[in-house]
């Protein structure tokens, strides 16, 4: 439990510490994710989550963080395999019973936190989007994230098909 505990606060704090560099929401929390847990993909694969800052190339829309967080938890608990089952209806079957609640508990523990998931809402109290305020709250975002989708790595039952 401690040693989870530890890895819990090292991805937060690695993702606190990219914002500081200037890395995007989306950028901090996969990178700082797949620095701390054993996903067997390269920290290169960053560039996967770049588009997704200022929620969703800057558009505002879904939260880079949290749709950071799906990738992470995508990189230990998603499929490796997609066509592994044989039948369309086996695929669709364990993604529905298997994989999307995982995910779906992460974005609704997030929405209770925050009271949304859009990029939007979250900073709408904020007059200057690259202001320091706007910032500081982001970077809380981050940590959240950060931090809970490395509970949901290490605590979860690994459903990797």
């Amino acid at each position: 439990m401690e040693e989870t505990t530890s890895k819990i606060q090292e991805t937060e704090e690695r993702a606190r510490e990219y914002f500081r560099q200037g890395l995007n929401c989306a950028e901090c929390v996969l990178l700082s994710f797949l620095e701390t847990h054993d996903t067997g993909y390269s920290s290169q694969v960053v560039g996967l989550a770049s588009g997704f800052g200022g929620g969703i190339g800057q558009t505002r829309h879904i939260c880079g963080a949290i749709s950071a967080t799906v990738m992470a938890l995508g990189s230990v608990k998603g499929r490796k395999n997609p066509m592994e089952k044989e039948t369309p209806k086996e695929r669709s079957l364990q993604l529905r019973q298997e994989l999307y609640p995982q995910f779906s508990a992460m974005i609704q523990e997030i929405e209770a936190h925050f009271g949304s998931i859009e990029c939007r809402d979250l900073t709408r109290n904020y007059e200057d989007f690259d202001g320091a305020p706007r910032r500081r709250g982001c970077m809380e975002i981050i940590a959240y994230c950060a931090a809970l989708v490395a509970r949901y790595g290490e605590t979860n039952e690994n459903c990797q098909a």
